[in-house]
């Protein structure tokens, strides 16, 4: 395989990690995948505390979300610029279809250590003889140098690859039409949900919500750049491990909970709404069940905070209470169900009915034909809508 040459659009500020692909070779695999797929969510992160200097500086580890956390260094906008282009230009960046293998040493006869994913990133540690040696997550060790980029191509593409994000700090966060204290609410978003920022103004940020783009203080939010890194060979297995452990248990969970009773029904949802007239198929039987289930309460109201499928929920207290009546336990956050379950690779393009697609502070059930069914805004309910009506950050499977 060549090394991808670079897009001129690679995507935006705060979108989702493509693959493209073409050809390959031994040290950069493709393995298929449609263009818009997940990465899967193996491998570790590290953090910039503020006022760190480089990537080398590691704050701290968070194996499940598999992400790069680089904070902000300076309130000052072209301190921040200048500081980040330091930073980024110490990245190294894949370019490939799909990933680059890391090596332990700078040949392909070279123990295979773990994979540096398509826009995944590693901190350059040297360069020898065509090979980057990088450290990625828990991975130390060299990818050829045709297949990533580092330097001033680095500072350029790390603003487009990586995921601008807001952590909610307060109980609940109000989102406003302007960013100022005066302007009317748009929404409310909970505390520790994640945002996707689309630009920052002094003591704001602008945020995507439910209800459209808002303005939140950067009082009551914590902000970080997150990148993708690598993911060792152990890592990766130990992914596979777990995430098919999770399905069997899900899958029990289920069959107990059908023990218990001859209907899908719950109580609960015998006063529900009549079925919306989507037709569900494509998926296995248990995810075709759990959405048809979903369906019965469209048009019941959004309730900030709810998790009663007929008296109102928000949208991740509707996921939630779907899944308990399938015996599978979820939580009441959109931002903690992005770790639900395990990752779905092709993303959007290979959904299931049954599948939870995440988005930037909101969560919904993918039903099939390209729509989802979600406790919406206090104005819409519990919907169906097109499931790209807004950009997916994730898209999980429980069975």
């Amino acid at each position: 395989m060549v090394g991808k040459s670079m897009r001129a659009t690679v995507c935006a500020l705060g979108a989702a990690l493509l693959f493209t692909g073409t050809t390959f070779t031994a040290d950069a695999a493709y393995t298929g995948t449609a263009t818009g797929s997940a990465l899967p969510s193996g491998g570790v992160g590290l953090s910039l505390a503020n006022n760190a200097t480089s990537l080398e500086y590691i704050a701290g580890i968070d194996k499940q979300n598999s992400k790069v956390n680089v904070a902000d260094l300076t309130g000052k906008a072209e301190q921040k610029v200048d500081t980040e282009a330091e930073q980024f230009r110490n990245l190294v960046i894949a370019q490939v279809n799909n990933y680059v293998n890391v090596r332990s040493i700078p040949s392909e006869e070279g123990e295979i250590l773990g994979k540096l994913y398509d826009d995944s990133v590693g901190t350059l540690l040297g360069e020898e003889d065509g090979w980057y040696q990088i450290k990625s997550g828990s991975v130390t060790g060299y990818v050829k140098a045709e297949f990533c980029v580092t330097g001033d191509e680095a500072v350029e593409l790390a603003k487009k690859v990586g995921t601008r994000l807001a952590t909610v700090t307060t109980t609940t966060l109000k989102v406003r039409t302007e960013p100022s204290m005066e302007a009317s609410v748009l929404g409310l978003v909970p505390m520790e949900d994640e945002l996707v920022v689309s630009d920052e103004v002094e003591g704001w940020v602008k945020v995507d919500v439910e209800e459209g783009l808002g303005w939140v203080s950067t009082d009551y939010v914590t902000l970080r750049t997150e990148f993708v890194q690598a993911e060792s060979k152990e890592e990766e297995e130990a992914r596979l491990k777990k995430e098919a452990a999770e399905r069997e248990k899900a899958r029990k969970a289920a069959a107990a909970k059908a023990a218990q009773s001859n209907t899908k029904s719950t109580a609960e949802s015998t006063t529900a709404a009549v079925s919306a007239p989507v037709v569900v198929s494509g998926g296995s039987d248990m995810g075709n069940s759990v959405v048809e289930y979903a369906l019965q309460f469209v048009g019941n109201p959004y309730v900030y905070g709810g998790s009663s499928l007929t008296n109102g929920t928000d949208c991740s207290g509707f996921v939630m209470s779907v899944y308990e009546n399938f015996g599978v336990s979820l939580p009441h956050s959109s931002s903690a169900d992005r770790s639900q379950g395990y990752a779905v690779e092709g993303g959007l393009d290979n959904a299931q009915p049954g599948d939870i697609i995440c988005y930037s502070g909101h969560v919904g059930l993918y039903v099939g034909g390209g729509q989802i069914v979600h406790a919406s805004t206090s104005k819409t309910g519990i919907v169906v809508s097109d499931a790209s009506y807004k950009k997916v950050l994730a898209v999980r499977r429980i069975f």
